[in-house]
């Protein structure tokens, strides 16, 4: 009697697809872990080219025009935790035509023995401002170094873009709030920018 060979424990055609269902999980994957690393960087984009979250505009010069309402505008200044720094504005608010540029300083100390770095994180309030709130300078936009109790003086440059008369959701904001906090930095990262020491001159 002949033996009749045993059947595969699994048929071609499913280990293929075993192996094709695999294949498409550790793309999945691979796919997915790459869009976690690329999620910050993008939202933070998203961000600054829309408004969003009270994210201030870029501009590199001042509308040709002004507008016709005046909004004030306040100013705060905080300091992370494990950072030895004071840290304030030079006045407190300030009341501003739309389209027109305002200089304003914030007065920062180093108050330890030693030289330290710092990045200015930064947004607006509230939020629907964000998308009208255009800086053309800022201390933010680099890495800050000071050297041991050195104090500096810096400037923000910056206007409140007239379309925003247009917009009916700031048809009730009288007053919009710039709002920064300076986190510690690694002094490498002011070398690897290639940033000495400056002290920004007074406009």
């Amino acid at each position: 009697m002949e033996e009749v060979p045993a059947p595969s424990s699994e048929p071609p055609k499913a280990s293929w697809r075993n192996g094709l269902v695999a294949g498409g999980v550790m793309l999945t994957v691979v796919t997915m872990l790459g869009l976690s690393f690329a999620a910050v960087p993008l939202y933070r984009l998203f961000c600054a080219s829309t408004g969003f979250g009270g994210t201030p505009q870029r501009a590199k010069a001042a509308p040709a025009f002004q507008g016709k309402r005046d909004i004030a505008v306040r100013f705060d200044a905080n300091v992370g935790a494990g950072l030895p720094w004071s840290f304030a504005p030079e006045t407190p608010q300030i009341t501003l035509r739309t389209g027109q540029t305002a200089t304003v300083f914030f007065k920062v100390t180093n108050r330890s023995d030693r030289e330290t770095a710092a990045q200015a994180m930064y947004n607006v309030s509230p939020d629907v401002a964000g998308g009208y709130f255009d800086k053309i300078s800022c201390f933010c936009f680099s890495t800050q170094r000071l050297g041991p109790h050195e104090t500096m003086d810096m400037p923000v440059v910056f206007f409140l873009d007239p379309e925003l008369e247009k917009d009916k959701t700031m048809n009730g904001v009288d007053t919009v709030t710039l709002s920064y906090t300076f986190y510690p930095a690694a002094l490498s990262t002011v070398a690897e920018q290639g940033q000495g020491k400056v002290s920004p001159p007074r406009l």
